[in-house]
């Protein structure tokens, strides 16, 4: 994959980003570095034959889990509780700039079908002498505690990331 060309400001600002400041209490951010090449860190971001190991909290499954790693292109996956609830997530990629970043959108999809409160996430990938530090920014959330909400699950998440690139 080639990487794509970097959005700009005023082309975010046109998709529907918020030009207001944040309150630093409802954005998230995680980082965390695992011991694996960022090429292959990346690439179990992107693919879905990846992502069914690892997305979602600890005990959830990804049933589905489709996506169109392109800008402008749309993802979509379901993430099943070991109660066997849905939870459907989908967005769209803004940018993505192979090995290092991915850029796009994040909403739950309601019962009705309509979208929750969007988020935007940024997800780098920075080289550590074959380590791959991963730092994940989510924001802005509604409340804090639905920003700690996400913090915990996508902790687990990471969790299992590590696991599976451990495998890898």
């Amino acid at each position: 994959m080639k990487p794509n060309r970097v959005v700009s400001d005023q082309e975010r600002l046109a998709a529907g980003a918020d030009a207001a400041p944040e309150p630093a209490e409802q954005v998230l951010v995680i980082e965390r570095t695992f011991d694996a090449p960022r090429s292959l860190v990346f690439k179990v971001w992107t693919e879905p034959q990846h992502l069914v190991h690892w997305y979602g909290p600890r005990g959830f499954t990804l049933p589905s889990c489709k996506l169109d790693l392109r800008p402008g292109g749309a993802w979509r996956n379901c993430m099943l509780s070991p109660e066997g609830r849905e939870y459907w997530v989908q967005g769209v990629f803004r940018e993505i700039v192979e090995p290092e970043r991915l850029v796009f959108t994040w909403a739950h999809e309601n019962e009705d079908g309509t979208r929750g409160h969007e988020t935007l996430m940024t997800v780098t990938f920075a080289d550590q002498g074959g380590k791959t530090k991963l730092t994940l920014r989510q924001a802005v959330f509604e409340s804090v505690k639905e920003r700690d909400s996400h913090r915990g699950g996508w902790n687990s998440s990471m969790d299992r990331l590590a696991e599976y690139l451990a495998k890898a």
